[in-house]
């Protein structure tokens, strides 16, 4: 093997390093001991079509052990009765406050809408969006509030354990554990300011009331398609405390249910989540190819164990961020085919940025 050719693959190295890094350092949610200080929570859900899921979540939620919370759960014009679902499951608990929602804006994305409607109506010191497909453990919500108190967080993100199924969630879902644990040291996410260290889950973002109205609220990303990363840069730009953790085990959800949901939830974010670079989304595809797909074939052309060990290194650094983050480690040795799925999504993503719209439960997102 050429010189040059191992050092095109040392990029391995590194994320292997920073994915053992993270093993070692990531916060992970535990039970905590009663707090001393128990700040008022609105946890704030927008709901769109969801019948399916928010019946159960609205159950965890309700049987948390923490005290001093609401929900606020605000439906996004829906079509199948998901308000009545979520009354029903909350049997009359005057915790669960339901409103409906206003059409949707000029200017304005529906789930930055749904949940700019929902901070109207919060009463809470603490700020939590979440989803309306996150289950909760009934000791979640205090584990969450410890975590946040102990580290004194401005904006407190959290990454549910993914439940995965098919081999079309299970070969793509499990890779956003993946990108976190291996490309970026939480440690640098805690305590650098550079806005390149920044991370956000959606499903679970816990803001002081503070916080959330000194950068603007939603009303500041209400154009963003990853709003999550959007809050942590605003975050880190006003030098707060971006502070990130594991849900281990204690919410869960299932993002998606099968290879097309999850094709088309991946590839409506993808681009966005390359900073809506066509030419970044080509590289990284290139980059991931190169990696995690180059170094086998390589291998079997040539019949070089040096190439295999590259493989090989690829395959544990995906087994142990899988590991982590509680997903199945012998679905990592299917990278390869994992990288190809994620090529199809990166390409109906920039399909849809040429033709200038995708769609997403019944409504146009204009690129």
């Amino acid at each position: 093997m050429k010189s040059w050719l191992i050092l095109s693959f040392s990029p391995l190295i590194v994320i292997a390093l920073v994915a053992i890094l993270n093993a070692l350092t990531f916060p992970r949610l535990k039970t905590a001991k009663k707090l001393e200080k128990q700040p008022w929570v609105s946890i704030l859900i927008p709901m769109r079509d969801e019948a399916q899921r928010v019946g159960a979540t609205i159950q965890t939620l309700l049987a948390q052990d923490y005290p001093h919370f609401e929900i606020i759960l605000l439906d996004d014009q829906s079509s199948d009765g998901s308000a009545d679902v979520a009354r029903c499951a909350a049997k009359g608990d005057t915790r669960l406050k339901v409103i409906n929602g206003m059409p949707l804006p000029e200017g304005w994305l529906g789930k930055n809408w749904a949940c700019h409607q929902a901070a109207q109506h919060a009463q809470g010191d603490l700020m939590l969006f979440s989803d309306a497909d996150v289950r909760w453990h009934p000791q979640a919500l205090s584990a969450l509030i410890s975590q946040a108190e102990r580290t004194k967080a401005d904006l407190l993100t959290c990454w549910p354990t993914q439940q995965t199924v098919t081999w079309g969630e299970r070969l793509t879902v499990p890779l956003m554990a993946f990108t976190i644990l291996a490309y970026l040291p939480v440690l640098a996410v805690h305590h650098l300011p550079c806005r390149v260290f920044s991370a956000a889950m959606g499903q679970c973002l816990l803001f002081r009331r503070a916080t959330y109205e000194q950068i603007g609220g939603h009303v500041a990303v209400r154009q963003r398609v990853v709003e999550d990363m959007a809050f942590a840069y605003a975050v880190k730009r006003a030098r707060l405390r971006l502070r990130a953790c594991d849900a281990n085990g204690m919410l869960h959800t299932r993002m998606y249910f099968n290879w097309r949901e999850a094709r088309n939830g991946f590839a409506k974010n993808i681009l966005a989540g390359h900073g809506n670079s066509v030419l970044f989304l080509l590289f990284s595809t290139l980059f991931h190819w190169w990696l995690f797909v180059v170094p086998w074939a390589l291998a079997l052309f040539e019949l070089s164990w040096q190439y295999a060990l590259f493989g090989a290194l690829g395959i544990l650094t995906r087994m142990l961020t899988a590991v982590i983050s509680r997903q199945r480690a012998a679905d990592a040795l299917l990278l390869p085919v994992s990288v190809v799925l994620m090529t199809v999504i990166a390409a109906q993503s920039l399909w849809q940025h040429w033709r200038g719209r995708a769609e997403w439960k019944g409504r146009q997102i204009r690129r």
